[in-house]
């Protein structure tokens, strides 16, 4: 019996069904999962757990991020995708991650995921949706494994190519029904529907502009077979609109609604140029949204109106997206850089650092169909993250809770189901030096 006691937290953010904040008690683990919370707790065998003194922390769920292209790690600041939109993005990205293998999709996830981990992120989503050169979807769960973080990697595709009149070249393209043949391969061989599971496949077709309509429908139609999610890029800008209105003669919910990709089980990318009509469909069919503040800054896309979706009733999580459109992997970056977008755009008083973090962690896990994770009560799975609130980021802080106004944006501790991913703000599962190198030779061989 497994169990570790973290003991005396500053404070315990839980974000619990009653938001309760708690000074001075313990949090104890069992098994991987939170046994109890309270004063004066014990381990059941002193000689066999782990203490953690959390006097100096504060402790919240472990953060979710529901939108990432862990392969974009290797291609980050390239030149000539710094400063373009996202149509030309891509054009300039497509030809360099048509020369990734396994290898490349393995070390990327590997530094993503780490990258995330020190952030606080105990669950992370991926959309890999281009498989050159050998490539396959566990190439990134194997990664996932080794770090230890639980994973929700989704098999995406693109069937497109530039010579049908798709952005994508041909030769990162695939055959549809080969697409839905390994998508089947991937869910029976990798998907665990149980509470608790570390690994969880999702059906992903890249966007309405890199695939067909047949495919969409037919991955919806798989998904639903199958009892897994589905996820996608939405309306990200004005171009993915002026797209939709232009191909399709409608708006990209409506699109999205025609072809099945509305409900519990699907979650969108972006969503930045939702309309009043889209938001209520969301809102009605419970479809999620994955917001991604800094990648929609960094490629001008604008602001999601994520104000109107909350009050409005639409789930809303995090995402950092992928590395070349954010060159950072910061879950905790991502909730601060969303409050604060809200407030530019609708007022001081639009978003408080404390609901910030509730889309964080328990709005991504909602998001993601996890209601055993992102948030610390009896019987959900212990994902938490520990905060040092006794550095420079939070000197002076009069209330050290609203972590996203001041405080640390590096996790001290993270537990991914009891065990400890990050340990005095060092990765404890990998030689991270030695990953780093590595990384950094396969992006030489990428540049020469």
């Amino acid at each position: 019996m497994a169990e570790i006691l973290i003991r005396n937290a500053h404070t315990i953010v839980t974000m619990d069904d009653s938001r309760r904040e708690l000074s001075g008690m313990d949090l104890l683990v069992r098994d991987g999962v939170i046994a109890s919370i309270g004063e004066n707790l014990a381990l059941t065998r002193a000689d066999t757990g782990d203490i953690i003194d959390a006097a100096s922390c504060v402790v919240t769920p472990g953060l979710v991020n529901t939108h990432h292209h862990l392969y974009q790690t290797l291609t980050r600041a390239v030149p000539g995708a710094q400063d373009a939109l996202l149509f030309g993005w891509l054009q300039r990205l497509y030809p360099i991650w048509a020369r990734f293998g396994p290898e490349e999709m393995f070390i990327s996830a590997q530094v993503g995921l780490a990258e995330l981990a020190l952030s606080g992120c105990s669950l992370s989503s991926d959309h890999l949706y281009l498989y050159p050169n050998g490539a396959r979807l566990e190439d990134t769960i194997s990664a996932a494994r080794e770090i230890g973080l639980r994973f929700h990697p989704t098999r995406g595709a693109m069937s497109i190519g530039e010579s049908a009149g798709g952005l994508p070249p041909d030769s990162l393209v695939e055959r549809e029904a080969d697409i839905l043949t390994d998508m089947i391969r991937v869910v029976d061989a990798f998907h665990d529907p149980d509470p608790g599971s570390m690994c969880r496949v999702g059906l992903a077709p890249c966007s309405p502009f890199s695939v067909s309509r047949d495919l969409m429908r037919d991955a919806a139609l798989l998904a639903r077979d199958k009892g897994v999610m589905l996820h996608t890029h939405l309306a990200e800008n004005d171009e993915d609109i002026a797209y939709s209105e232009a191909n399709f003669g409608c708006r990209p919910g409506q699109y999205a609604e025609e072809l099945g990709w509305t409900g519990e089980d699907v979650w969108h990318a972006h969503c930045v140029k939702l309309d009043e009509a889209e938001i209520d469909l969301f809102a009605r069919t419970r479809t999620g949204v994955a917001h991604c503040p800094c990648s929609n800054c960094r490629l001008g896309s604008g602001i999601a109106p994520v104000r109107r979706m909350r009050d409005a009733g639409v789930k809303v999580g995090l995402g950092v997206d992928g590395s070349a459109s954010n060159d950072s992997g910061n879950i905790m970056a991502e909730a601060r850089q969303s409050m604060l977008l809200q407030r530019v755009s609708q007022g001081a008083d639009a978003m408080s650092a404390r609901e910030a973090l509730e889309i964080a962690t328990r709005g991504g896990a909602d998001v993601l169909g996890r209601p055993d994770c992102g948030r610390l009560a009896v019987g959900k799975r212990a994902d938490i993250a520990l905060w040092d609130i006794s550095g420079i980021d939070s000197a002076g802080s009069w209330d050290p809770a609203a972590l996203l106004l001041a405080g640390p944006t590096r996790v001290k501790h993270l537990l991914v189901e009891g065990r400890q991913v990050v340990q005095d703000g060092q990765i404890a599962t990998l030689d991270m030096p030695k990953v780093i190198e590595r990384q950094t030779q396969l992006v030489h061989r990428l540049m020469a």
